[in-house]
């Protein structure tokens, strides 16, 4: 009877340890799909009050990247309607976030001018090298870039952006 326990007992750990392993992998961010990503979640970036955030922390959900500066008048032109696009979103798990291809003092003064509800993080000319990365060849802004939760790249826009179409886009995942 005492070994007939105690087999049981013995079964039952190796089962526990077996569901907490498999519990554990499923909850890890899968490796990103695309060399471009991987780049992107390597990176290490102050936001608009200078407090270092890794980009790791944003893989597994789906990202809008907006690279952007604040003398392209096309940049600043889209921004309040990614602010309203960023609420809209917000309960579907997708985040936007602001990519600033710009001298910190500059972006400080536009985060603290407008009220943007995502968060702005200060590149300078490493956001030129990583949009780079994402396609953006000829560097121009803004340039976007929607990326999966698997971190694939789904689709990339440069220049002014058409809500309509993004939401469309974003309705197609």
């Amino acid at each position: 009877m005492k070994r007939n326990r105690l087999l049981v007992g013995v079964i039952a750990l190796v089962f526990a340890g077996v569901g907490v392993y498999f519990g554990t992998q499923h909850h890890l961010p899968a490796e990103p799909e695309s060399p471009a990503v991987a780049s992107f979640y390597a990176q290490e970036m102050a936001d608009s009050d200078g407090k270092l955030h890794k980009f790791s922390q944003w893989q597994g959900k789906t990202l809008i990247v907006n690279f952007w500066a604040t003398w392209c008048a096309p940049c600043v032109e889209e921004m309040p309607e990614l602010t309203a696009l960023q609420t809209e979103l917000a309960p579907q798990g997708i985040q936007i976030l602001g990519v600033g291809i710009d001298s910190p003092s500059n972006i400080r003064e536009f985060a603290a001018k407008y009220k943007i509800t995502y968060p702005l993080y200060m590149a300078g000319m490493t956001g030129t090298d990583l949009s780079k990365q994402f396609g953006n060849q000829t560097g121009g802004l803004p340039f976007t870039v929607i990326i999966g939760p698997k971190g694939d790249v789904k689709k990339t826009y440069l220049g002014r952006l058409k809500m309509d179409q993004l939401r469309a886009d974003i309705q197609a995942l």
